[in-house]
């Protein structure tokens, strides 16, 4: 079986550095086959029977999760054979038929659950990235660490198959000093002159997303970046604008200029998305595309046996 290393992918998988697909999937099929398997299909169907199953979208969307399921179904039997008409990130629309796996009826029964579950999330996570980035532009949208806990590296792949970008991947991967740092390191200018002589100590280069909630925290954020614009490590990248009004926004934007990249967060939904995106931000950021998914409805049939 191919690793996530040796595989070949249209748009590949963000890295995590203790998360890895094929354990996921383990983990998903021990969990439906329990210790004795599926005990339906072993105790109705001939062991010998082979069959012909079926893909078919019972809704218009973008398609995630195709790698995902092929690697579902080598976990489960090798011999199997999965093929599709499309590719991740091609939009489907209601009874179309695009892909079809053959093989074992015994064996594809036990891999259809697990291989729908992660396909129909990821697909509703890419269809709504793909809307709220249309509707976005000129910003860009991000997502949030608000994932399943255990799917985080599928839930942003999948975003990044929808046509969005990938926020931090985790609390290792980039640092964002938020009200509760700065209250707790006694302001902001103090909580980023901890965070560089921390990063220096144990010789870390990663960037830092200052959160403002008001006009005075982003001037704030301003003369600290003016105070030390090429730093030797701990550069400050984004300012995060949360919860603010579109003039508030707009107003953020001006008083930042280029100096960094700004991001909005906060009530972003499919309404407000556009005009967030016209008020000159960098970035959009919405938890909603993956705490709050509609599961893409996809269907699996087998069409022939014998």
């Amino acid at each position: 079986m191919a690793s996530t290393e040796q595989r070949s992918y249209k748009i590949p998988p963000p890295y995590h550095p203790t998360q890895d697909i094929n354990e996921i999937i383990r983990l998903a099929l021990a969990e439906d086959a329990g210790d004795i398997g599926d005990i339906t299909s072993y105790s109705t169907i001939p062991a010998e029977t082979q069959a012909t199953a079926t893909f078919l979208a019972k809704a218009d969307g973008v398609l995630a999760g195709l790698a995902v399921a092929e690697m579902v179904f080598e976990q489960v039997d090798p011999s199997l054979k999965v093929e599709w008409s499309v590719s991740e990130g091609d939009t489907v629309t209601y009874g179309m038929k695009f892909g079809t796996v053959k093989g074992s009826a015994i064996a594809l029964l036990t891999a259809e659950r697990v291989a729908l579950n992660f396909m129909q999330r990821m697909s509703g996570i890419a269809t709504a990235t793909k809307q709220m980035a249309d509707a976005a532009k000129p910003a860009r949208i991000l997502e949030t660490r608000k994932t399943v806990p255990g799917l985080r590296v599928l839930d942003k792949w999948a975003v990044l198959i929808g046509g969005g970008e990938n926020h931090r991947i985790g609390l290792y991967d980039m640092l964002m000093i938020k009200d509760n740092h700065v209250a707790a390191a006694g302001g902001m200018t103090a909580a980023v002159t901890r965070a560089r002589e921390y990063m220096s100590q144990k010789g870390l280069t990663l960037a830092i997303e200052l959160e403002a909630r008001t006009m005075e925290e982003v001037k704030e954020a301003v003369a600290v970046v003016d105070a030390d614009p090429e730093p030797a490590t701990g550069r400050i990248c984004r300012v995060m604008l949360d919860n603010m009004s579109l003039e508030e926004m707009t107003e953020a934007v001006g008083i930042i200029g280029d100096k960094v990249e700004t991001e909005a967060s906060g009530n972003v939904t499919m309404d407000t998305v556009g005009p967030i995106g016209s008020c000159g931000v960098t970035y959009i950021s919405s938890g909603a595309l993956t705490h709050s998914v509609n599961a893409l409805d996809i269907s699996f049939n087998i069409e022939n046996a014998a």
